[in-house]
């Protein structure tokens, strides 16, 4: 009999988990759709990111990006301005929007080998993962603007697709790590093995 109950206490926690990561996927293209009208336009994608990832954990978390990914790759209008396609991944940003499964297996990484999950280690995860993130995008960029259009310089392509985003940045992951603490304790995630 404890047996049976244990089977469904497990089959209840994936149900769960799966539902948490359906819900982290549509998250992050809510939030894509969002338009933040400043000098340089931008939406609270990243945000959605830091958010389910320090909400949901490192596993959850990662495993909602690559769902989002795939669905915008398969044609769900997903992406900023409802776009999608396997050519907005191929294309100029591609190399960004890709970059956010680089923040999710470092968060993953960093709250697997620090098991004191404080808020330090979870915050640095997402700081060097956006680093990454920013890294893997700008020599994506510098590739396909090289084969479409010409050369162009790593100190162009930060101008144009780093530099103005790093702020607005920061401040979304800093809301995202607020709101994330405050939600996580209603939720009952807490800090599982995913986080």
């Amino acid at each position: 009999m404890s047996s049976d109950k244990a089977v469904k206490t497990g089959k209840k926690i994936k149900v769960l988990d799966m539902a948490y990561i359906a819900i982290g996927a549509v998250l992050i293209a809510i939030c894509s759709w969002i338009n933040i009208p400043t000098a340089v336009p931008f939406t609270l994608q990243t945000f959605a990111v830091f958010f389910i990832l320090m909400l949901l954990g490192g596993e959850r978390g990662t495993i909602s990006i690559l769902i989002y990914i795939l669905l915008g790759a398969i044609g769900v209008p997903v992406f900023a301005g409802f776009s999608a396609g396997i050519g907005i991944l191929f294309g100029n940003t591609g190399g960004y929007i890709l970059g956010f499964i680089f923040i999710g297996l470092i968060y993953c990484i960093f709250t697997r080998v620090f098991k004191k999950k404080n808020i330090f280690i979870k915050v640095l995860a997402l700081v060097i993962g956006l680093m990454i993130c920013y890294a893997f995008g700008s020599v994506w960029f510098m590739h396909i603007y090289l084969r479409d259009s010409g050369e162009v310089g790593m100190l162009a392509v930060l101008s144009w697709c780093v530099f103005p985003f790093i702020i607005p940045d920061l401040i979304k992951m800093a809301l995202a790590v607020i709101i994330a603490k405050r939600i996580q304790p209603v939720l009952k995630l807490g800090d599982s093995s995913n986080s």
